[in-house]
């Protein structure tokens, strides 16, 4: 069953700790700060690697050389356990909850609130792309090729219907109307 509900998040008015400090922080630290640079992220972990430091240096992220404790989740709005520790991430899962806070243990999809999934960026077109958690490397590949398949100047595309949806004196539906006979050509059939 799809239960699942696509949701775009302002992250940058929201903040994130993220435990664990090895390579699934990375992928996770990455994503996110490549989705949203402006986003609020503490890591804390008792040993971080060299490159979610790297990462850390160009964004506001926060590195914290520590064992997780419940007083870290404080002030926090999501929660991203990646630690090679079930237990501590189970840990971190039941202090979240205790405190309302969305959480994602990752690879533990029944210790998720939210599924980090696969975003395909180009300028300001974001696309989500969600396995309900059954194959998280099928969401990758998907975000591989649409990378791929949009063109970079996608954004100019974009910004060129925005200036000119702004220009128009119409009512939202009229708007509607004309903005969809313009971009009927998006998913023209060629056969």
């Amino acid at each position: 069953m799809n239960t699942l509900y696509p949701i775009f998040l302002k992250t940058e008015q929201l903040d994130f700790l993220i435990v664990g400090g090895g390579n699934v922080a990375y992928e996770k630290l990455f994503f996110i700060l490549k989705s949203s640079p402006q986003t609020k992220v503490t890591v804390v972990a008792p040993m971080i690697r060299d490159e979610v430091s790297a990462l850390a240096k160009d964004y506001d992220v926060t590195l914290v050389e520590d064992v997780y404790a419940p007083a870290y989740l404080e002030g926090r709005h999501i929660v991203i356990a990646t630690t090679d520790s079930p237990s501590v991430n189970h840990q971190v899962y039941e202090d979240a909850r205790a405190r309302q806070l969305l959480v994602n243990v990752a690879d533990t999809p029944e210790l998720c609130d939210l599924y980090l999934g696969g975003i395909v960026t180009k300028g300001n077109l974001k696309i989500a792309i969600s396995t309900n958690g059954k194959s998280p490397t099928v969401a990758k590949r998907l975000r591989q090729l649409f990378e791929r398949i949009f063109p970079e100047d996608m954004d100019e595309l974009l910004l060129n219907l925005h200036r000119y949806r702004s220009t128009l004196k119409l009512s939202f539906e009229q708007k509607v109307d004309r903005m969809n006979a313009l971009t009927q050509e998006l998913i023209k059939n060629d056969d």
